[in-house]
């Protein structure tokens, strides 16, 4: 379950004379997890460094000026920005003491808020809806600034999203009692605009939350009547100007929260992850009125995870940085951590006993063939929406087409008004049509493809595969289309997501992959975790020499010394020898960064040793040197650190396994091929350590089950130590 832990106060607070303003008017993140930007409501703007508590550096404008947005910190200058009294930008590095002596222009139009992501440059956001880059802007402070808004609509609340290497600016708006949404997509700039679904009359949203995942921008909600909505938006399906036309934004109620007697005044929801939302201003269930509490719900199956009562007035703040939550109650400002472990039905209800730390993603949904054979009902998929309610959806504008209108399109349109219909109706298809649905679209898509060469889809087959409701049944073609066009990134998405892929386009994957010059590799998109994982991987320094996993550097020299008392001079020597000799080659990675992702999502596939041997025996002797080098590396980088195991990373069991087929599909070939002679050593070493291991681990549960036998001559009561020496 969700959990709340210990907090501490970061600050103290100064609320305004009502009492209605916690003084606070926004945090921001810094240089790392640990470093904070607080911006107060008036003058102010200090830098703290979150676990010491203490502030580093604070900044403040004159008497009679006004810090009317948040500072934000653009860490490709290093810089810090903020605006004052809403026209003046403001510009300093951490050095500066006096904000006056440092960088100040003045704009032309009054601005909202400015926005900055890790890696970005900053974004303006003026009142009236338009979006500037800050280069851009400061380049002509005075240059004019279009009207983007109607003349009574107002901003309400903004943010900024990076979504597959696209800048985003996301607002909403309200005119006359209606509510909108504007997506700002930043080079090529497109503006997309979304009216949301009204809720009881005279009732306004108190407060959003966005998140970007599965190629689609979700938009959460709080109303005070205490309900919770959802709103998907797909990146793709984002098209040019629609001037002041809106579409219609569906909605999906995530949580019904309890209010109490009327409705909810100052109160706030932010998403943690997929599945939990933390809350604060809301009611707890089971506290008696007149308490404020922190809350984190689970949305899937509307349970209460974790609660915390918070002293003083809630201000219906909240911010979330690092597992960290910021909250502003009374006159503090405290710092509460926090865990969201996988949702599952188990830790929703607390019947957990222990959770699986290696599983980083749920198992992907297809169709089974019990439901195509039998009927079976099939359980919904959770794909483009995280909600498993059967919320009645509202009806769609009326040039929306249908799932028969697409498949009839596809056959003959051009490749951009097909891939904005397919993602379009992905966006608004009910989650449980989705199985059906995504197979029609891949096959119709792919037979297209295959019939056409100038016609093909990368980003709306990728966005297919993502749904998880697709399988190699489903569409055979897709994946070998994809290798066909060369199209790795979607070669990667299939290998993760389909769990019936045959050993014979396994095998051809692998071929592809390990032939592919290292060059050509390194221009491929991939998956960012995965490529992550390797960097971490082959940056990594050497271990500590010792036996570390069952193997250690010294198991080589041991497996070829008749000696074995020279052991320990041995490891003397190479320890005093460690930083005079270069990497040895087992430290380096034979492959490119970009093909050893690849060839790690070859090495998680599932598979049967009978059918994947003979199409093994078809790769060169040249190939499968490489591969074993490679796997010889993967094998050494996780005997001698504890890597932690991520998404899509190989098991050093999977690692041990394709040595051993490859060692039999090959191994006559190998014997005969002279450079194959010293790998073939060092594979040896491997094996006896892992004998060695698993006899010692032997031992040790035989010893356990005979501790397990024993049986207990008599109550010790409760507090005795107790000496068991095993033999």
């Amino acid at each position: 379950m969700a959990a709340l832990y210990e907090g501490y106060t970061l600050c103290g607070l100064v609320p305004g004379q009502n009492l209605s303003n916690s003084g606070v008017q926004g945090i921001e993140a810094e240089r790392d997890s640990d470093h904070v930007v607080v911006t107060d409501s008036t003058r102010c703007v200090t830098l703290y460094k979150v676990s010491d508590q203490k502030p580093l550096s604070s900044w403040t404008v004159k008497q009679g000026q006004t810090l009317t947005c948040s500072a934000v910190y653009n860490s490709q200058t290093k810089e810090y920005v903020a605006v004052s009294d809403s026209k003046v930008i403001r510009i300093w590095k951490e050095e500066d003491i006096i904000l006056e002596k440092t960088f100040k222009a003045t704009v032309s139009s009054e601005v909202w808020r400015v926005h900055c992501v890790p890696a970005g440059e900053p974004v303006v956001l003026f009142q009236r809806g338009a979006v500037r880059l800050l280069d851009a802007l400061l380049s002509a402070p005075q240059q004019p600034i279009e009207d983007v808004l109607a003349q009574e609509e107002a901003v309400r609340w903004s943010t900024n999203i990076v979504a597959e290497s696209q800048h985003f600016v996301i607002f909403t708006t309200e005119l006359k009692g209606e509510h909108f949404l504007y997506l700002q997509r930043l080079n090529p700039n497109t503006l997309q605009r979304y009216r949301l679904e009204r809720e009881e009359p005279g009732l306004s949203p108190l407060s959003f939350s966005a998140s970007y995942r599965d190629k689609h921008i979700r938009l959460l909600y709080l109303y005070p009547n205490g309900h919770v909505y959802q709103s998907v938006v797909p990146v793709r399906g984002l098209g040019a100007d629609e001037g002041a036309q809106a579409l219609p934004l569906p909605r999906s109620l995530q949580l019904g929260l309890p209010v109490g007697e009327g409705l909810l005044q100052a109160a706030s929801v932010l998403l943690l992850d997929e599945d939990h939302v933390a809350v604060v201003g809301v009611p707890h269930p089971s506290a008696g009125t007149g308490k404020d509490f922190l809350c984190i719900w689970n949305t899937n199956f509307q349970t209460l995870q974790a609660g915390k009562e918070m002293a003083g007035k809630i201000y219906g703040q909240l911010w979330s940085y690092s597992n960290k939550l910021f909250i502003p109650h009374g006159k503090t400002l405290s710092v509460i951590p926090y865990e969201c472990p996988k949702s599952s039905l188990a830790s929703a209800l607390g019947k957990l006993r222990q959770a699986k730390t290696e599983e980083f993603k749920a198992p992907a949904s297809v169709p089974s063939w019990n439901n195509i054979l039998h009927g079976e009902k099939a359980q919904p998929s959770r794909t483009v929406e995280t909600r498993k309610t059967r919320t009645t959806r509202k009806t769609q504008s009326a040039h929306s087409l249908t799932i028969d209108q697409v498949l009839e399109l596809i056959k003959t349109a051009p490749v951009e008004e097909v891939q904005k219909e397919v993602e379009g109706l992905l966006s608004r298809v009910d989650t449980q049509d989705l199985p059906p649905s995504v197979g029609q679209l891949a096959l119709s898509l792919v037979s297209r493809s295959l019939a056409d060469p100038a016609f093909y889809t990368p980003s709306t087959l990728a966005q297919l595969v993502h749904t998880q409701s697709l399988c190699h049944s489903v569409c055979p073609d897709l994946l070998l289309l994809a290798l066909e066009r060369k199209d790795y990134f979607l070669c990667q998405l299939c290998l993760q997501f389909f769990p019936d892929l045959p050993e014979d386009v396994t095998c051809a994957c692998l071929k592809t992959f390990i032939s592919m010059p290292d060059a050509d590799a390194e221009k491929v998109s991939l998956e960012p975790d995965s490529i992550s994982f390797m960097e971490n991987l082959i940056a990594r320094d050497r271990g500590q020499v010792g036996l570390q996993n069952g193997f250690s550097p010294t198991s080589f020299d041991e497996d070829h010394s008749d000696a074995l008392s020279g052991v320990g001079d041995t490891i003397k020597t190479r320890a005093e020898d460690k930083e005079k000799t270069s990497t040895p080659p087992e430290q380096i990675c034979p492959v490119g960064l970009h093909k050893a992702v690849l060839l790690n999502e070859v090495l998680q596939t599932a598979y049967s040793d009978t059918f994947l041997l003979p199409h093994l025996k078809d790769l060169s002797a040249q190939h499968v040197v490489l591969f074993l080098q490679y796997l010889q590396f993967l094998y050494f980088k996780f005997s001698q650190d504890a890597i932690p195991q991520m998404f899509r990373s190989p098991s050093l069991t999977q690692v041990m396994d394709w040595v051993c087929m490859l060692l039999d599909a090959h191994f006559t070939v190998l014997v005969m091929t002279p450079e194959a002679k010293g790998l073939l050593l060092s594979l040896k070493s491997f094996v006896r350590s892992q004998v060695r291991l698993f006899s010692e681990l032997g031992k040790i549960e035989s010893s356990l089950q005979e501790l397990n036998k024993m049986k207990v001559k008599k109550d010790v009561g409760q507090y005795s130590i107790e000496i068991i020496e095993l033999f």
